[in-house]
């Protein structure tokens, strides 16, 4: 038996390999998560810290989207290109350095750069971590992208809570920070001890085709619409209840982990059914339920049980979108780094200009502006969805030719 035979007996099996990687990128996602849940319940904090109205500060929300931006296309490129693994690990070393450094800043522009640099590794990190595990588990990857977004939500459902009771504890937002900061060390160090996958890892059983340039445009102005959503219900749900008299600024921070809480319900929901369902199916229902869960907001924007209600239906619904847009993109397109970091793109811009133009009228127009907004984006997400539905099944969109059949 020579070497070669005896190295390869005694490697791993790959569906070990795949289990680890898996794991990594769902720890990953955890830190992930606890930094993009984290602006919202700060953001009076770091107004008082900068000497900012919320119309100022509200831009934070837009630097952060401008970096995503950056850090899809910068990651879309740089993950078709480059071992997978090592970008990562770098881009969750920058988010430690910025996280640590923004309750230490007094100056606005200063804290400005700090969520652009921070939004771009985010936005790489979270390129990688959706296009790595779709070439590790290939058509098989919905259950598993459900988990992975299943472990973000889980750090998004935290972050509020270690936020509330740090502030509670020491009076201000810099351990908080610090403690949101600290936990990603071990996992960049875990992901620089794997092996980085590549497309031609994932298993499948379709050809190879290109994309759909029309359907790759539609699905990222849907990520648009349901991710700015997302991202200004979120953000702006804390600020909302207090200048709405609903509730106290430490009820309001549980409110915005109730609406992380339900989004990460939602999503461990979502991985038996991805199995059972077509994506267009779960993606259906869930418009339905979060017009439903806004429509409870805005008829009562008074009560208390209403916007408790809206806030873990709206979680519930929102949450399982954006993994499953990801699936139905999958089903119709070969998804490379650069395919991945258009869908991005969309969903960067999104989360840039809804809670930016939110965070313009909210003192003007005053807090309704903020539930109404997101309405229309959900209202308009559902046409595009019609859009995409005619697109892949009225036209019979074909996967493996990749174009339209007449």
């Amino acid at each position: 038996m020579d070497a070669k035979t005896i190295a390869t007996n005694n490697a791993p099996p790959k569906s070990a390999g795949r289990i680890s990687k898996t794991i990594a990128y769902y720890v990953a996602f955890v830190a992930l998560g606890l930094v993009a849940a984290a602006l919202g319940p700060t953001l009076p904090g770091l107004a008082e810290h900068t000497q900012a109205h919320l119309s100022k500060i509200s831009l934070l929300f837009t630097a952060n989207a401008m970096g995503y931006l950056a850090g899809s296309l910068l990651g879309g490129r740089l993950y078709d290109r480059v071992p997978g693994h090592p970008v990562m690990a770098a881009m969750l070393m920058i988010m430690v350095a910025m996280m640590i450094s923004v309750p230490l800043i007094s100056l606005f522009w200063v804290l400005f750069t700090a969520f652009l640099i921070l939004g771009l590794a985010q936005g790489a990190l979270d390129v990688g971590g959706n296009t790595l595990l779709v070439w590790v588990h290939g058509d098989k990857v919905g259950p598993f992208m459900n988990g992975l977004h299943f472990f973000f939500g889980i750090g998004a459902f935290l972050s509020p809570i270690i936020i509330a009771q740090a502030v509670l504890r020491s009076g201000d937002i810099i351990w908080a920070y610090w403690a949101l900061a600290l936990p990603m060390l071990p996992v960049l160090a875990w992901l620089l001890r794997l092996p980085s996958p590549s497309l031609g890892d994932a298993p499948s059983n379709e050809p190879a085709e290109q994309a759909n340039h029309r359907l790759v445009a539609l699905i990222a102005l849907f990520f648009f619409l349901h991710v700015g959503a997302e991202i200004s219900f979120g953000g702006w749900i804390f600020t909302y209840a207090v200048a709405q008299d609903i509730s106290s600024e430490t009820l309001a921070a549980y409110l915005t982990s109730a609406f992380w809480g339900a989004l990460t319900l939602g999503r461990l929901l979502a991985i038996p059914i991805a199995v059972r369902l077509r994506p267009s199916i779960v993606l259906r229902n869930s418009l339905v339920g979060c017009l439903l869960s806004m429509g409870i907001v805005l008829l009562w924007p008074k009560s208390l049980a209403a916007i408790w209600l809206g806030t873990l239906g709206m979680g519930l619904s929102i949450a399982a979108m954006f993994p499953t847009t990801v699936s139905l993109a999958e089903r119709r397109m070969v998804i490379t780094g650069q395919v991945t970091g258009w869908f991005f793109v969309g969903a960067s811009l999104g989360g840039m200009s809804l809670p930016w133009m939110i965070g313009q009228l909210f003192e003007s127009i005053g807090p309704q502006v903020a539930m109404s907004t997101i309405m229309a984006a959900m209202i308009l997400a559902l046409g595009v969805f019609a859009a995409i539905k005619w697109l892949t099944e009225g036209s019979r969109f074909s996967k493996r030719a990749g174009v339209l059949e007449n």
